[in-house]
């Protein structure tokens, strides 16, 4: 197959416009908004690998052009006067495996789950909550599809048993990360956030870790499965939705993407059109609507939400992604003058 040209940068700016003073760096300007260029170097990196490798094309193409630019809202308190910066503008890609957009997602989710969780808690004010993570042998990437359903379907047996019966409800996301001795392998696992009675931390339905690992056996129908882990989440919810949270932000960590681009193709055409979150019981609906997910939604998260009356909103600043630097730069063009 004929390997696709990387595009020219539609936001790329010539050399002199660069060495002008007023085209600081974001990262500069705001160092904590750094955070926007180590995303959008990771983007760039998946989306040129697929130009290269000359697959998923349309992919590499949306990849690529995500969020080109930003536009931000400089804000005054008009307690301190402090002036910061707050996401106004972007057009995300969309595509599943963008980390840019994958990381938005994510805060998004958490968001959601929070919105969800305050009925939920008050109708189980004792709950407690243990994180689970199951795995299995690793696997060719070329068999990572089958695996994958062979582990839905194990964990279809599983939460029939009656060992899982008390559980409240549950949360479970697939991780899937690459085999670093054997070349083309990955690593298929299930993270498992379960809300239980206090029964099953110390009482009748208390579960040991040995028992969980043979039942996950059973219901694989494999007992080569050398372990599962099973733990109390100590710190109470917020703790609990930290662990989950870092299991929404990737199925599969960009770094991994990157390091072996014939792995990744591969990873993406086992996983294309696969459900990595599954919910159950009294969590049954904490992920629910979670594919409807807008540019608007990924722009105002509860990281960065809507202005308060509190803030006066300043004008929106533009930058634009300097790919051959992996910066974004003011981009004066893209500004928008302070509304009346």
């Amino acid at each position: 197959m004929e390997t696709a040209r990387v595009p020219s940068g539609i936001n790329t700016t010539s050399k002199n416009e660069s060495d002008n003073p007023s085209d600081v760096a974001l990262s500069e300007y705001s160092p904590k908004d750094a955070k926007w260029d180590q995303l959008r170097g990771s983007t760039e990196r998946v989306s040129q690998l697929l130009f290269r490798v000359g697959e998923f094309e349309n992919w590499a193409h949306r990849i690529h052009d995500c969020t080109g630019f930003l536009r931000f809202a400089e804000l005054a308190s008009l307690e301190t006067g402090e002036i910061s910066l707050k996401l106004r503008y972007a057009e995300f890609c969309h595509v599943r495996h963008c980390p840019m957009c994958q990381m938005r997602r994510s805060i998004v989710y958490r968001s959601r789950f929070l919105e969800f969780l305050p009925e939920t808690l008050s109708a189980h004010p004792n709950a407690r909550w243990v994180y689970l993570t199951l795995t299995v042998p690793n696997v060719p990437v070329e068999s990572l599809r089958e695996a994958l359903k062979g582990m839905n379907k194990g964990w279809d047996r599983f939460v029939k048993r009656k060992e899982f019966k008390p559980v409240l409800g549950w949360l479970r996301t697939t991780e899937v990360t690459r085999e670093k001795k054997r070349k083309g392998y990955a690593h298929p696992h299930f993270h498992v956030l379960m809300m239980v009675p206090p029964s099953m931390m110390s009482g009748k339905n208390y579960v040991k870790q040995s028992r969980w690992l043979d039942m996950w056996r059973e219901c694989m129908r494999d007992h080569s499965i050398e372990s599962v882990d099973v733990r109390a989440v100590k710190g109470g919810i917020d703790t609990a939705i930290m662990e989950t949270v870092k299991t929404f932000t990737y199925s599969v960590k960009p770094e991994t993407l990157e390091a072996d681009p014939k792995w990744t193709v591969e990873y993406f055409k086992q996983v294309h059109k696969l459900r990595f979150i599954a919910s159950g019981g009294a969590l049954k609906n904490a992920i629910k609507n979670i594919d409807s997910v807008t540019d608007e939604d990924m722009i105002y998260t509860d990281d960065n939400p809507k202005p308060e009356e509190t803030e006066k909103e300043m004008r929106q600043i533009g930058y634009s992604w300097r790919r051959e630097e992996f910066k974004y730069r003011r981009a004066v063009k893209l500004d928008k003058p302070a509304e009346e």
